[in-house]
């Protein structure tokens, strides 16, 4: 529970919010780097991509005509599926760890170009207080906007 002094001091600060979703979705910062990210590992995803089709109609194919095959020719191929789908899992993975990685140092960019940002409006403003969490907040402190355009002016 709040003293009254500090509820009176709380009364007369100047808050603010930002919505941090909003803010590394429509960021111009956040939006290059999500392309980066998308240029970066569009190869790898279209190789893995290529792969699963490559399973799937080799599944096919063994299922279609499992019973018709030579026992040597249906043991072949299911050694090439099992082959080829432990390939593709490794790498899946891989892919998947790589992107995280990735995704997380472009992240922490964004993340301190967007605090700096703030801080700057901060002072502009005159806030007493900038919040990032909330369970609500009014539009009325709302400086998600304020932000965006700040960053967006900073290449």
């Amino acid at each position: 529970m709040l003293s009254m002094g500090a509820g009176a001091a709380l009364a007369q600060s100047k808050i603010g919010f930002v919505d941090s979703d909003r803010l590394m979705r429509e960021a111009p910062p956040a939006v290059q780097a999500q392309q980066r990210l998308e240029r970066e590992f569009e190869r790898r995803d279209q190789e893995l991509q290529r792969m699963a089709r490559e399973l799937q109609a080799l599944q096919e194919d063994l299922e279609r005509n499992a019973l018709t095959m030579a026992e040597t020719e249906r043991r072949n191929k299911e050694r090439t599926f099992n082959d080829l789908n432990r390939d593709f899992q490794r790498k899946q993975r891989e892919f998947r760890e790589d992107l995280n990685q990735r995704r997380n140092e472009e992240l922490a960019s964004v993340l301190d170009r967007a605090n700096l940002a703030i801080k700057q409006v901060a002072e502009n403003e005159k806030y007493d207080l900038i919040l990032q969490e909330a369970v609500y907040a009014s539009p009325g402190i709302d400086i998600t906007e304020q932000v965006i355009k700040l960053l967006g002016q900073s290449r």
